[in-house]
């Protein structure tokens, strides 16, 4: 998940919960991948927002499809309309979002953080999170190095998130930065 940071505004803050992968049907329905862990929660969250603010959608899920699920969106009715939210990443207001356990993290309060070692040496910026199936993996943008360093996201291996300094402290394998 994605947070919204930035300058101050009175615009909520908020997260990304999934995207519209294309029209499902020839009713207006649409394909809709969830970025939850649990991923039919996207459809309990109330309205979703596109990512401007401009439009908001009441989602109403069906059937699990491949990759996602077969959903409505209000004021969606053809499949040329769904077809049109191709690709449009949907958000939600923070504040419907439930509180987590105090050792996990929203993938957005991760992104744009500064990893330091155990001696308090940067490391780099966490620039986003990934997931390929076997656990997260933090992708810093590192100094000095071309291209990015995949930082596996355990507890063995990043001991310390303070996210109201805006810093990680990580313990990397040896030779994972060189």
């Amino acid at each position: 998940m994605t947070r919204q940071q930035g300058p101050q505004t009175d615009k909520p803050e908020r997260v990304c919960v999934g995207a519209v992968a294309g029209a499902y049907g020839v009713r207006g329905e649409v394909r809709l991948k969830s970025f939850c862990a649990e991923p039919d929660a996207i459809g309990s969250y109330g309205p979703l927002w596109s990512e401007d603010g401009a439009r908001s959608f009441d989602v109403t899920l069906g059937a699990p499809v491949a990759q996602g699920f077969a959903a409505r969106l209000g004021g969606v009715r053809t499949r040329e309309q769904a077809e049109a939210l191709r690709g449009v990443r949907l958000f939600v207001d923070r504040a419907r979002l439930p509180g987590l356990p105090d050792d996990e993290f929203y993938h957005a309060d991760l992104i744009g953080l500064q990893v330091f070692d155990t001696g308090g040496a940067p490391m780099g910026r966490v620039k986003a999170v990934l997931n390929h199936g076997a656990s997260d993996l933090l992708e810093l943008v590192t100094p000095g190095q071309k291209g990015a360093v995949l930082l596996p996201f355990t507890r063995a291996i990043v001991p310390t998130v303070d996210l109201a300094a805006g810093r990680i402290v990580a313990d990397p394998p040896e030779g994972l930065l060189e």
